[in-house]
């Protein structure tokens, strides 16, 4: 599947641990989450003009250690779930990875809770498949609603946000210190 190529930039949030923060301050490298249970597949993780969000993260993970950093990404050869052109594709590419891993007798991931293993497995798959073919995805965005009702009835969520999965770090243009 031919990917959208954007040139338009975002500016996103990365939460961390204080230290990890500072280690990218200084010129370090951002470190590549390969949990198998990481919503767009592995990648470095960000949350898009969510700069709220990424704290309660970080301090949900780290306390009073953790860390925001800024970036400036450049979204590049971009798989972009806001968009249902591929949201489409990834239905047809899930169905043919779990016809593939029932032939071969693979015990298929499930999703449980927030844990997305399934999503994980399926993204990686089916987006190292479309490699062969054509270039890599460079970025992976999709819009997620998370978290309780604003209010009672509503569908609006208190942690609705758009995540942006980086699987090229060279698309990290620049960080920068957000307060």
């Amino acid at each position: 599947m031919n990917g959208l190529h954007y040139d338009r930039r975002v500016i996103a949030y990365h939460g961390t641990s204080l230290e990890a923060a500072n280690d990218l301050f200084d010129g370090g490298e951002f470190k590549r989450s390969e949990n198998e249970h990481d919503w767009l597949g592995h990648g470095i993780y960000f949350w898009e003009d969510g700069l709220d969000r990424a704290w309660q993260w970080a301090t949900q993970k780290y306390g009073d250690g953790g860390a925001v950093v800024g970036a400036v990404i450049q979204l590049g050869h971009c798989y972009d779930l806001m968009d249902t052109k591929f949201t489409h594709d990834l239905r047809n590419g899930a169905a043919a990875i779990h016809e593939m891993w029932q032939r071969a007798g693979v015990e298929v991931p499930s999703n449980r809770g927030g844990h997305r293993a399934l999503d994980c497995a399926i993204v990686n798959v089916w987006l190292d498949l479309l490699s062969r073919e054509a270039p890599p995805f460079q970025t992976v965005r999709r819009g997620f609603e998370e978290g309780p009702p604003v209010y009672p009835g509503m569908t609006i969520t208190m942690q609705s946000h758009i995540q942006i999965a980086v699987r090229d770090p060279a698309c990290i243009l620049a960080v920068f210190r957000p307060r």
